[in-house]
């Protein structure tokens, strides 16, 4: 089989094994929102079991909420424009928008351990009651995606300023690329479900 299939497709699809990669990694999101389905189901059932423990109401702060997820909208975006600096050939450009992606990741991240720890200094902890477990267990299963993401950016980054522009650093681009798409998607979910129905329920 030969490695190259067309030399008009883009670089990360000009081969074969590149191709794989990317269909595999479709899978692997596929797993993934079974896996965030079922953290929202069972957050779902969860909502409302407070006992004594504070209500959502009495703790989500929408300031907070909206610019975390202004943070994160604006990094799906500069993520954007780091694939389109890639594909137009741009080392320079495409490592400019991913470490600032990269960093606008780590202002989200800094904000929601904030937001944790605040909880839990008002007594609304992971063991508090079945409601804060299922949020803690949502929202932190998400933190720990967004965290790994980081890490493999920065990864990719040192990869990129060592090998530039290359079939397989190109590939692993695009696929951290769907990666922080589907974790933005994921947040939207979790603003509406989560934060945005506990402040007016």
């Amino acid at each position: 089989m030969s490695e190259h299939k067309t030399d008009a497709a883009p670089l990360e699809y000009s081969t074969n094994q590149g191709q794989m990669n990317i269909v595999g990694f479709w899978i692997f999101l596929a797993a993934e929102i079974s896996l965030f389905s079922t953290l929202f189901a069972t957050y779902a059932v969860l909502f409302g079991r407070t006992g004594s423990a504070p209500e959502p109401g009495e703790l989500f702060e929408a300031g907070t909420v909206l610019i975390m997820t202004f943070i994160l909208l604006t990094s799906s975006f500069t993520c954007g424009l780091a694939i389109h600096n890639m594909r137009e050939g741009s080392l320079k450009g495409l490592m400019i928008w991913l470490g600032i992606t990269l960093l606008l990741g780590l202002s989200f991240l800094g904000l929601e351990i904030y937001e944790f720890v605040h909880y839990v200094s008002e007594g609304a902890a992971l063991g508090s009651s079945a409601f804060w477990s299922g949020f803690f267990t949502l929202t932190g299963t998400h933190g720990v995606h967004v965290t790994l993401g980081i890490g493999w950016m920065i990864a990719i980054l040192i990869q990129l300023k060592q090998r530039g522009l290359t079939a397989v650093t190109t590939r692993k681009v695009f696929i951290v690329g769907l990666y922080w798409h589907f974790l933005d998607v994921i947040w939207i979910f979790i603003f509406t479900s989560v934060y945005m129905i506990g402040m007016v329920v």
